[in-house]
This record gives C-alpha cells, structure tokens and sequence, in this order.
C-alpha cells in the first residue's frame, strides 16, 4: 500500500484509463469528496448517473445508491468499492412485506424513497427522495399512497401536502437519533442561528426548525441565509461539503462526529482498487430492474 499521494497518483491513472467517474455523497469521508467528479445528494446522484458519459461508474455510496446507478445504467459497469456499505434504514423493509401491504390497499399507488432496495423498488410505482417526495405526493392522483420506508420523512410530506398517507414504520437511526432537547440546547447555545432540519428527523425536532431541507437543499437554504450561523441537524459529514461552499458561516451539529458508519466504509485505497480490479461490482437482475427502472423514471421525469 503505498502513501496517499501515489494513491491518488494511482486513481487518476486508472480513472482515464477505464474511462471512469467517481460520483459521492455528501455523507463521504472528506479525501473521497475531495476526488470525485461528481458530489451530490441521492437525487442529484441518480441524475448524474442517469447521463454520466463513462464506461465505468465508481458509486461513493451505500449500496442502494449503486443498484439505482445500476438500473438506470445497464450498459455501464457500477462498482461500488466497499459492499458492506449498507443502509439501515433500507434494510427495514423487504419486498414480501411490501406485497403484503399491497394487498391489503388494493388501490393504492407505492411512493418508495429510494433509501431501499432495487427489489423493493420493482414493487412501487414511484420513487422519491427527501427532496423531492413532497412534490410526487402531490403529483399522484389516487385514493390512497403507500409511503415506504421511512416514518419521519412520510409523516413530513402527509403534514406540507395534506395527503392521508399509509406509513411504513422503518426509519433512519442517524437522523431518528436527533431529539428535541439537543435541538434546543443548540438553539439556547447559539440563539442568532437559523435551523435547517434533514425531513428525516423526527417530527418533533422539524417542528424545532427554521427550514426543512435535503441535503441538495440545504446548500440553497444556507447561501440564502441572513446570519453566519446555522445549525445543522444532520450527518455531520455535511459539514465538510457546506463548509468549503461557505467557509465564513459558523455551522452547528447535534454531534460532532460524523455519525453514519456505513458511509465512512469507503476509503482511498479502496475506490484504487475497485478501478484496479474493476469490483466489486453491483448487478440487478434484468426483470427487477425494468420494474424498478419505471419507477426511478417516474422520480426523474417529476423532478
């Protein structure tokens, strides 16, 4: 292994010569955000992937990123350098139990975040993220919508569009971990700042908010912002991404660790070895991502 220059040294070499792009989430360790040529939020990310012109994709992610890169891109090799990088907060819902409830809401339209699985996206016929869920909501005309998997975010869209939804109970333990008491200790700690909230915190730390954004949305939140000082309630790795964008605000989160272990899997040293080796690489099986392709358009074509 050798020093983080000849690393990187490596990466760009190998970046052109598989004709590679390097896509991260915000939530990525900071020398990971620091080589990408693209750093974004899960929608952000999945547009990017949807027109990236490469032969090879590099997801800096969580493996549901991947597999939606994998969807859209079939024709595209996806790696994503670190497998074990899961999501809690996907993992709380299966495409059996998502079928079960279909069957009790015969009628209803499936609105999935897209915090989950390719196999449970095939069996919805939206997907949304926090940044845009509350316009598909909207969007959607029918008697009923199953909002899956994600309590806080699904109970935030049925409170701004008015919608009676039917909530999958799972949730995201980094943001459902943000309570109401660190919130306004924070704002009793610094009481000129402006609140920004994830949409999925708890309903009771949004209603402690000034703005509730994606993480895509808090970059707008923050420039438009009429004081230096933010508080945060989010990854702290978020800090990173805003505070290059916005090096003269002083930004303020519940802890000071970036809290989300699974993004922090993916290193220098992997991402040079998956452009090395060309793996891992992450595949979907031809009907269930036709099936799952469908409803990541419907996302992309609403906005």
């Amino acid at each position: 292994m050798g020093s983080d220059e000849e690393i990187l040294e490596s990466i760009g070499r190998l970046r052109e010569e598989r004709k590679a792009v390097i896509l991260a989430h915000n939530y990525q360790r900071p020398e990971i955000q620091d080589i990408a040529d693209y750093v974004g939020d899960s929608l952000g990310l999945a547009r990017q992937a949807s027109s990236v012109d490469a032969e090879v994709i590099v997801f800096c992610g969580v493996h549901f990123m991947a597999e939606t890169s994998a969807i859209v891109n079939p024709g595209k090799m996806t790696l994503l350098p670190e497998p074990a990088a899961g999501c809690p907060l996907a993992d709380t819902i299966t495409p059996e139990g998502l079928i079960t409830l279909k069957k009790l809401h015969p009628r209803a339209v499936v609105v999935t975040y897209v915090n989950s699985t390719a196999a449970v996206k095939a069996e919805s016929d939206y997907c949304c993220t926090s940044g845009n869920a509350v316009e598909v909501v909207r969007a959607i005309d029918a008697p009923e919508i199953i909002f899956t998997p994600d309590k806080n975010l699904g109970r935030y869209v049925q409170r701004v569009t008015g919608r009676e939804l039917i909530i999958w109970e799972g949730c995201c333990p980094i943001h459902d971990d943000i309570t109401a008491p660190m919130v306004m200790e924070l704002k009793r700690l610094h009481p000129a700042a402006l609140v920004v909230a994830h949409p999925e915190c708890r309903e009771e730390v949004l209603e402690l908010a000034d703005e509730v954004a994606s993480t895509s949305g808090m970059f707008k939140v923050i420039e438009n912002a009429v004081t230096d000082e933010i508080i945060v309630l989010t990854e702290a790795g978020m800090g990173y991404p805003l505070g290059k964008r916005f090096p003269a605000r002083r930004l303020y989160f519940p802890r000071e660790e970036p809290l989300c272990p699974n993004m922090k899997l993916i290193t220098l040293e992997k991402v040079e070895r998956s452009l090395r080796d060309l793996a891992p690489m992450v595949t979907v099986a031809e009907d269930i991502r036709l099936n799952a392709l469908l409803a990541v358009e419907r996302m992309l074509e609403i906005g």
